[in-house]
């Protein structure tokens, strides 16, 4: 929520919401994230996905610059529209929360950043 990329929303509408998953890294921390796969059933397979990995590591290996990015943080930079918001929300203990930022989770969120 500090990150400006969920939001808590009334209790008493009628939504739809899914339910938390709690994701472990591996470097032992946890994130809870929303499990969206009944969500990216109806969603339309973008047609020109990200290149294939190996295939741009010799493009880069051919580089004289290189530049690093925060692709985590820099996903969070694309709003959602209203509409999409209202279907990105889930409930926890204490409320039901949607998003406000696009996640990775959803299909096709990668090759739209």
């Amino acid at each position: 929520m500090d990150l400006g990329v969920l939001r808590k929303v009334g209790n008493n509408e009628q939504v739809e919401v899914t339910t938390p998953v709690i994701i472990t890294w591996h470097n032992g921390k946890s994130r809870m994230v929303g499990d969206f796969r009944a969500l990216n059933t109806y969603n339309v397979l973008d047609r020109y996905p990200i290149h294939r990995i190996h295939e741009k590591f010799t493009q880069f290996s051919q580089a004289k610059l290189i530049t690093a990015m925060d692709a985590p943080k820099g996903i969070h930079r694309i709003v959602l529209t209203d509409n999409s918001k209202r279907l990105l929300r889930m409930m926890v203990h204490c409320g039901i929360y949607e998003y406000l930022r696009i996640q990775l989770v959803i299909k096709n969120a990668l090759s739209y950043y």
